[in-house]
């Protein structure tokens, strides 16, 4: 009885132990399902992080569901790119993101939160349509809302028609329409240049002085440089205008050491807009608010110039009577030589021409125009400066895809959030 009790026991033991390293190996499968679920589980939620930050980016507003998850897929497709420009379909890229982008262009204090006008708005369709970027300083370009959206007209007086379009709320990826600006601003073809001659720009930078602020802003809007970086006093003083002392305070050495060094350069260049003004009445609208730009055309004179130069290109002209009288809109690039040829001026061109439209052509050929655009993406994308070797080797990598593809600014929009989203 014993005998059987302790066989009993035995068989019960092995028994259990089968049973408890069959559980075992139960428990073992179900552990690695789950880790593997967890596992694939956190792998998807990594490609929707990814997903989300790309979209935030790029659209500045949250994706929905069906956004995020087809974002997503293409991520884990390997296709970053098309995932990004898939973001940007997002009507908010247009309306918030490239509107932030472009609003502090076009005004002084470089205020983002500047209302919609024909600058910014024709930067944000350029980027739409993936024009050749270059034409934003050179074209007859301009952006209006559609005429099917019952705006006011295009009126170079006021910015009424752009106002409605941002007050109505217009979705700017479908609402916005290129036009010859020619054709609705009386200038001639030729002395267009993009957004150099929209009202917008005129209004802050022809503003009363002397048309020098529209190049110093060109300059730091589009090859990312101020004046003071430039300055070179090797080149020659020859086209320095009468207006600039030669002796301020009494000392000359402050113009030969610091005056000079920046007019050199400047005056030559601002040249380019020796016909152009912005007019309002200063006593009734001294905002200018109500201001249009003015062009001197063929055939036009001055009455106090005697010529068609613009009278405020002959202002103070008894500072130094024998400093450069402008006489026409011959402009000059003296910084083609000098230690600011590290702004890569184009070969293939001349560094000298008449007027805006060829001057805006200098500036966009320039390497800088071209790095600078790739730098402003990535500061607003990565919402910081680039600041490691892998940043500066982003911005180089897609300076040179912008300029391969055909300066299609989108693309780098595409390219500096394939890189950032995995912050």
């Amino acid at each position: 009885m014993t005998r059987d009790l302790g066989r009993l026991s035995c068989r019960r033991g092995r028994q259990y132990k089968r049973q408890r390293s069959k559980s075992g190996r139960l428990i073992s499968l179900a552990s690695s399902a789950i880790f593997s679920l967890l596992f694939a589980t956190a792998s998807l939620a990594g490609t929707l992080e990814q997903a989300k930050r790309l979209h935030d980016r790029l659209a500045g507003v949250p994706a929905n569901e069906a956004q995020l998850t087809a974002i997503a897929a293409l991520l884990d497709q390997n296709r970053p790119i098309e995932a990004a420009y898939l973001a940007m379909e997002t009507p908010a890229f247009y309306s918030t993101t490239l509107k932030l982008f472009a609003a502090p262009w076009t005004n002084i204090d470089q205020d983002k939160f500047e209302p919609l006008n024909d600058y910014s708005a024709t930067v944000i369709g350029a980027i739409r349509d993936d024009v050749d970027f270059r034409q934003i300083l050179q074209g007859d370009l301009l952006y209006v809302g559609r005429e099917s959206l019952g705006l006011p007209p295009y009126n170079r007086s006021n910015n009424d028609h752009y106002l409605a379009l941002e007050q109505g709320f217009v979705d700017l990826k479908q609402g916005l329409e290129a036009v010859s600006q020619a054709s609705v601003t009386g200038l001639p073809i030729t002395a267009t240049a993009g957004v150099l001659t929209s009202r917008a720009a005129a209004k802050s930078f022809f503003y009363l002085g002397t048309n020098r602020a529209m190049l110093r802003f060109t300059l730091m809007n589009h090859l990312c440089t101020d004046l003071e970086p430039l300055k070179d006093n090797t080149r020659s003083p020859d086209r320095i205008r009468q207006d600039v002392s030669r002796s301020p305070g009494g000392d000359s050495r402050l113009f030969l050491n610091n005056c000079l060094a920046c007019h050199s350069g400047m005056d030559p260049l601002a040249q380019a807009f020796a016909y152009y003004d912005y007019q309002f009445d200063r006593d009734g609208d001294p905002n200018g608010d109500s201001g249009r730009l003015s062009y001197n055309q063929s055939g036009m004179t001055d009455p106090q110039t005697g010529r068609r130069v613009q009278a405020k290109y002959h202002l103070n002209a008894t500072t130094f009577p024998y400093g450069y009288v402008t006489e026409d809109d011959q402009w000059r690039n003296y910084w083609r030589q000098g230690v600011n040829q590290h702004l890569g001026w184009d070969p293939s061109l001349s560094g000298q021409g008449s007027g805006a439209k060829s001057l805006g052509q200098e500036l966009a050929n320039s390497a800088a125009f071209a790095q600078c655009q790739v730098k402003k993406v990535f500061n607003t994308v990565c919402l910081r400066d680039a600041e490691s070797e892998a940043d500066l080797a982003q911005i180089s990598a897609t300076t040179a895809s912008f300029k391969q593809h055909d300066y299609q600014l989108k693309r780098a929009f595409a390219e500096v959030g394939a890189y950032c989203m995995g912050e």
